[in-house]
């Protein structure tokens, strides 16, 4: 077992930019890095990218990366910040232009905007919303305009990946949409501005996909393979109908399609985003007939699948996944080169004396842990 002891944050990681977002790594994106860079990688898939920003740390690195996320939002992410060939002053007209545009009252005003009169979030129709009238109805305009301009794929995602940002700065949540603020927050009141995201142009070839993750793997040949799926809880009181990640973000997918969906709820959810459509196997609270739990199976699957030499995963041990049925799927499937838990409050990582060591750790709650897997 390789030793890691107290490798600390490097202040040479590169910088990334991103939406609030419940699963993000960005704490941890140091010390991925430095796991990557103990083998000899230079193609990188990350399988669940979400906001997209180690896919933004290996790119700026020089590493060739493939993207991957089912979400939507998540894809224009990806193509605004690994596809972009242009400087980022190149966008500011563009940006100008969108911020110019007179205020509209539209759909995401009519179901996601409300007044600040008293302080409240609570409006007249008894729901919580998410912005303030003055900011959707800048939403709206802002929109309608990037869909009239008939931009190119690349150009349109930075739009929307400001746009997003913008909005993401002005919002009244705790960083989902699954619920919101009962009062406004602070940040809720200022006025929505765009601004050109933080672009840059890099020398690996990358590519971005929206794949169900079974589906990809086995049509990639990269050197390795970072996962971070979306465990579900391993609280036994966590009921079924529990929001799933889709959910979570379901008003940036209206954003990014500009469809106006069905909604349903006291959020005004998609009714695409419904537990039943949108869960994730990796988000399976329930055990086979055999009583392995259906996540872990999906998991040891996926590792079987993948066509690259090294693995890094992430577990959290407050997953739905067992550390020891965990432990078991990578000594069946592999040689561990590294387990590191990553201490946030010190911002060091220690290593794992022994392989096995690190399952006595998942005793505490909350603990982050970082694997590095070469393949059988």
């Amino acid at each position: 077992m390789s030793r890691l002891h107290n490798l600390k944050y490097n202040p040479e990681t590169p910088s990334t930019e991103g939406i609030k977002y419940a699963g993000s790594k960005l704490k941890l994106i140091p010390q991925i890095l430095q796991l990557a860079k103990k083998v000899d990688a230079k193609t990188i898939l990350d399988g669940f990218s979400g906001t997209t920003r180690v896919s933004q740390a290996f790119a700026k690195l020089g590493y060739s990366v493939h993207c991957n996320d089912i979400a939507h939002w998540s894809e224009v992410l990806g193509t605004c910040y690994l596809l972009n060939e242009k400087p980022r002053t190149d966008y500011q007209p563009l940006i100008d232009h969108l911020n110019a545009v007179s205020p509209i009252d539209g759909w995401f005003t009519e179901h996601y905007g409300g007044h600040s009169n008293d302080g409240s979030a609570i409006q007249v129709d008894g729901l919580k919303k998410p912005w303030q009238l003055h900011n959707t109805q800048k939403l709206d305009a802002i929109r309608d305009e990037i869909e009239n301009l008939n931009l190119d794929v690349v150009d349109k995602a930075v739009a929307l990946t400001s746009l997003m940002l913008g909005m993401d700065r002005v919002d009244s949540t705790l960083g989902h949409y699954s619920a919101y603020l009962k009062d406004w927050s602070p940040r809720s009141y200022k006025n929505l501005v765009l601004e050109v995201p933080k672009l840059f142009t890099s020398e690996g070839k990358h590519q971005v996909h929206r794949s169900d993750i079974f589906n990809l793997v086995p049509q990639l040949d990269v050197d390795l393979a970072y996962f971070d799926p979306p465990y579900g809880s391993n609280n036994e009181k966590m009921p079924p109908s529990r929001v799933r990640y889709a959910a979570y973000y379901h008003l940036w997918k209206s954003i990014i399609l500009y469809d106006k969906p069905n909604l349903f709820g006291k959020a005004k959810r998609r009714e695409d985003t419904s537990d039943q459509l949108a869960a994730s196997v990796f988000e399976e609270f329930r055990r086979n007939d055999n009583g392995r739990f259906i996540a872990v199976e999906a998991l040891e699957r996926l590792i079987k699948m993948t066509q690259a030499r090294w693995i890094i995963l992430s577990y959290s041990s407050g997953g739905r996944a067992t550390a020891e049925e965990l432990n078991e799927v990578m000594q069946t499937n592999g040689k561990l080169l590294a387990v590191v838990e990553v201490n946030y409050k010190r911002n060091v990582m220690a290593s794992m004396k022994w392989t096995n060591e690190w399952l006595s750790a998942t005793q505490n709650p909350n603990r982050e842990f970082l694997f590095l897997l070469e393949k059988n």
